[in-house]
Order: C-alpha cells, then sequence, then structure tokens
C-alpha cells in the first residue's frame, strides 16, 4: 500500500529510547500487505522473532505477513532479520538498522539485539500499528540507518505481587509493556508482611496461609511453581530476565503467620493486611530459620534460570544491628551455595559482600559502602524512580513520602551523578519500583507506571550526552496515540502536550 501524505511517518529520530545514532534520508519504505519477512536461515531464535513481529502488526494490518528462511538477503519490498555481518562491538543487545526505500534490513551480534530492534521497526511504523482493529494505513517507514546500544545491562521495573496479588495475565501484560520499551528486567516482590505470593513446596502454609490475604484485606492470592515456570518462560521470549526477591529478616510477617516456629516466643501472629514498615522479624537465633530460608532458596533457585535471587533487606528496624549483620551473611552463603548472586537493598552494604553481589540503592548512602567493597549498584533513587509516588498533591492513587515524582522529575536525572563519589562503572543499571499499597489492578499499574517509565527507559539505555528534557517532552507527546493503541491507562501529564491519532 503506498504512502500518503495525509498520513503521519514518524521520523527515526522520535524512538523512545532514543538510539546512539540517527541518520535519515528523507525517504520512506512501504510496508505492503503483500511483504514478507524473511529471517536468516541456521540461526537459532530468528523464526520465532520473525514471528513474533508478524503477530504484533497483524491485528492493525488484518494481514498476517508470511514468515519465512532465507540464506540470502530477500526481493524489495520485505523485512530481513539477520545475525550475519553484525558487529560484535554492539553487544549482546545493540542492533543496526538499514531502511531503503526497497528493504528493511535488521541486523544484530545476537537474538536479544534483533528483539531490541524489532521494537524499533515497531515505533517507526505510524501509531496505529499497535490499534488491534484493522486501520485503513498505510505503513510507512523513514528511511536511514540506526546504530543502537544500551547504556547500561540492567534496565529494569520491580513488581510487589505482595501487598496486592496480580493474576498471570496482568503479569504478562506489564512484561510486554516493559519489552516495547527496551527494558531487560523484571523484578518480581514475592513476599511481604502482608502477603506470600509463591507455593515452596517444603513450606506450603507460607503461600496457602501466608498468602491468603492483602492490604485491606483482600482476598489475597499466590504462584503456583508452574505459574512461576509461565512467567518465566514468557519473559524469556521478550528477552526479560526476572528477578525474584523474597524480603528478610525483615517484611516477613506472612512467614511467620505461616509458621510458629519461625517466631523466636514460637507463637504464630494473626494475619495483617495494614501498611505499616519495620515491625516484623525472622527469629535470628533459631536454626529453623537458616533450614527454612535454605529450602526456600533452594526451590526459588532451581525454578529460576536467571543469575539472582534477591534478599531484600530493607528496612529491618525489629532486627539488632548485630543480628541483622551476621543474618544476611549466613543468607548470602545460601544464595551462592546454589548457584545464584545476592542482591539486596543498600542496607546489605554494612556487611561484607561478595564482589558478586549487587546493592540497590534507594534512599541513603550505604549504597557507597557496597561500593566501597567491589560491589556493583542497581540506582533506584526513591525520589525520582518510585513509581507508587504521585505524580502531584491531585494524583488519587500512591504516596508520597518520597515526594512527589512528575513526569520531569522521572526524567532529569542520571545515575552516575546521583551518589557522590558513584561513578558509572560502580553501576549496572536501573530500576524503577512499584509498591502496591494503594494499587489494586492492572489499569492502576499502568496510571501510576506509564509515562514515567519510559524516561526510565531511556535513562537506561540511551547516551546521557543526546538526553534533553524539552526534546523528550516532545517525543514523549508523540508516544501518546502509541501508548493509546496499546491499550495503557497512562497519565496525561500536564506537563506534556500529548498528540492525537488525527494530529
Amino acid at each position: 500500500m503506498p504512502a500518503s501524505e495525509s498520513t503521519p511517518v514518524p521520523a527515526l529520530k522520535s524512538l523512545i529510547p532514543l538510539p546512539v545514532l540517527v541518520d535519515e534520508t528523507g525517504k520512506i519504505f512501504s510496508l505492503s500487505t503483500a511483504a514478507k519477512i524473511y529471517v536468516e536461515t541456521g540461526t537459532t531464535g530468528l523464526l520465532a522473532l520473525g514471528n513474533y513481529l508478524a503477530d504484533a502488526i497483524y491485528g492493525s494490518t488484518g494481514s498476517l505477513l508470511h514468515v519465512l528462511t532465507t540464506t540470502e538477503p530477500p526481493q524489495p519490498g520485505n523485512l530481513y532479520l539477520t545475525t550475519s555481518g553484525s558487529d560484535p562491538g554492539l553487544g549482546e543487545e545493540g542492533y543496526s538498522l538499514t531502511i531503503t526505500t526497497d528493504h528493511v534490513t535488521l541486523c544484530a551480534p545476537q537474538p536479544a539485539g534483533l528483539f531490541r530492534g524489532i521494537q524499533t521497526i515497531r515505533q517507526l511504523l505510524p501509531a496505529s500499528i499497535e490499534n488491534q482493529a484493522p486501520q485503513p494505513g498505510p505503513w510507512a517507514i523513514a528511511t536511514g540507518t540506526i546504530r543502537d546500544y544500551p547504556r547500561f545491562a540492567w534496565r529494569g521495573a520491580m513488581l510487589d505481587v505482595a501487598r496486592h496479588f496480580f493474576k498471570l495475565q496482568d503479569v504478562k501484560r506489564f512484561i510486554d509493556l516493559l519489552a516495547y520499551y527496551k527494558l531487560n528486567c523484571l523484578h518480581l516482590h514475592l513476599s511481604d508482611d502482608q502477603g506470600w505470593r509463591i507455593m515452596i513446596q517444603s513450606w506450603p502454609n507460607l503461600a496457602k496461609k501466608g498468602g491468603s490475604t492483602a492490604v485491606g484485606g483482600g482476598s489475597g492470592g499466590y504462584y503456583t511453581q508452574e505459574d512461576y515456570a509461565d512467567i518465566i518462560a514468557y519473559a524469556k521470549t521478550r528477552y526479560i530476565t526476572v528477578v525474584p526477591e523474597i524480603d528478610m529478616p525483615g517484611h516477613t510477617h506472612s512467614a511467620l503467620v505461616s509458621y510458629a516456629e519461625l517466631n523466636c516466643d514460637g507463637v504464630a501472629p494473626a494475619l495483617y493486611t495494614g501498611i505499616d514498615v519495620g515491625f516484623s522479624s525472622l527469629c535470628i537465633e533459631k536454626e529453623v530459620t537458616y533450614r527454612f530460608i535454605d529450602d526456600m532458596i533452594r526451590e526459588l533457585a532451581a525454578l529460576t534460570p536467571g543469575p539472582y535471587i534477591h534478599i531484600g533487606g530493607d528496612e529491618a528496624l525489629a532486627t539488632p544491628i548485630t543480628e541483622y549483620k551476621a543474618f544476611v551473611e549466613r543468607v548470602q552463603a545460601i544464595v551462592q551455595s546454589h548457584g545464584k548472586q545476592m542482591i539486596g537493598w543498600e542496607e546489605i552494604a554494612q556487611i561484607d559482600l561478595l564482589d558478586t553481589s549487587l546493592a540497590q540503592h534507594w534512599s541513603s548512602d550505604l549504597a557507597r559502602q557496597a561500593v566501597a567493597q567491589g560491589a556493583r549498584l542497581i540506582m533506584s533513587p526513591a525520589s525520582r524512580s518510585y513509581m507508587d509516588m504521585k505524580y502531584d498533591p491531585s494524583t488519587v492513587l500512591g504516596s508520597c513520602w518520597a515526594g512527589y515524582v512528575s513526569v520531569q522529575d522521572a526524567y532529569l536525572w542520571d545515575p552516575a551523578l546521583e551518589l557522590q563519589g558513584v561513578v558509572e562503572d560502580d553501576i549496572i543499571g536501573v530500576e524503577a519500583p512499584l509498591w502496591t499499597e494503594t494499587i489494586q489492578t492492572i489499569q492502576d499499574i499502568e496510571f501510576m507506571a506509564f509515562p514515567r517509565l519510559l524516561g526510565y527507559a531511556e535513562i537506561g539505555w540511551s547516551p546521557i550526552a543526546g538526553r534533553h528534557w524539552l526534546e523528550y517532552k516532545t517525543r514523549l507527546g508523540a508516544h501518546g496515540p502509541r501508548l493509546a493503541g496499546l491499550g495503557v491507562n497512562f497519565y496525561r501529564s500536564p506537563e506534556i502536550e500529548w498528540e492525537t491519532e488525527e494530529k
């Protein structure tokens, strides 16, 4: 289908996150319903990637593009995914994209890079490509070349499923939206005072009793091990690593409710549905506590192919500091014994960390102690990256204990400048947490995460030298129709001049 003058064609520089290098040539490639997606023969995963792209644009075009394998570049009018001739310097997730009037060629050293490049192709098509109902088109892509790769290896979001429980389809929906903006880590906060959300076969009451409620007294819920494996597998198809978190020694009331022996007095307390923090603690002096942790980590490690287990470690106000240090040192060894690397909130920096452990900065200077030991940081400053903070005083959902986080506030910070003495090489990446005390539905998740999550994606991916608020806010406004087409319940910030489909 030929392009029309009236149909807006996104420029190569309209992308979020902004690519490393862009060279536009001022013409267009027209994607017709007769076009095919060709993938290079012989590389594992490419056929699945071709089908993913075909499925992503099927609803709006009304035509399923055929996916074929080939050993050489295809004829004009088609799309081509290949690893041949790629630049190894692009790394695991980098890619190059060449668009001429005849071809769209996506090349990357690894399938993960092709997947990131597919998101670029989707964003370069008109925003109506994301609508599920057939659209009139035309489907034009601006011509030029893109060379792209991420600034940080870790670009993620955390979803708290403990305060309120979210079903499989909600988590998968969130994964799809993360992938669209080239995020690659999903941190699942699986336990807290209000709920335990994963079945541990050796300690089944954790889920059955500890997972039976939620903030406000809701019905709660938990993931079976099969459910969790489903989440892992789905995320893998989107080249996203799942990082499970079991918070300890504080934030453990749901575990204490489930098993009386985990309490120092041997008495199980009642279920908790409030939102206070810092009042619970595992019994540090009991050996059963470490048997419980070893069993739980063993099962979780076996279910989790990624390299990390997050052990929380924050706000352990009910645990004396000497006991806290002894506990975290022992837990670090348990995590290591099961072949995983430990992550914890920055409070874990009070122990001797292994250089394979990661600390997650959120509110204090303790993260600097981790760096001094040779550990690296995940940057999640609450005053900038906590997506449960209200946008402004009028926001119905969320909290404001760390301040208000507008769309501009969420964008205008740099991980390498956040903590004095911490430089870029000390940082593995960025993560935006979403705590769910006030969040109950996927619509709530989307409202608090979007559009701020687009800014976090760009902070994690794009070079700092190319990022400017005034330019970014224009690009973000152009993503309004795209988010609407994806069905996202996003916050229409008055800071942004949102485009409409008709503009």
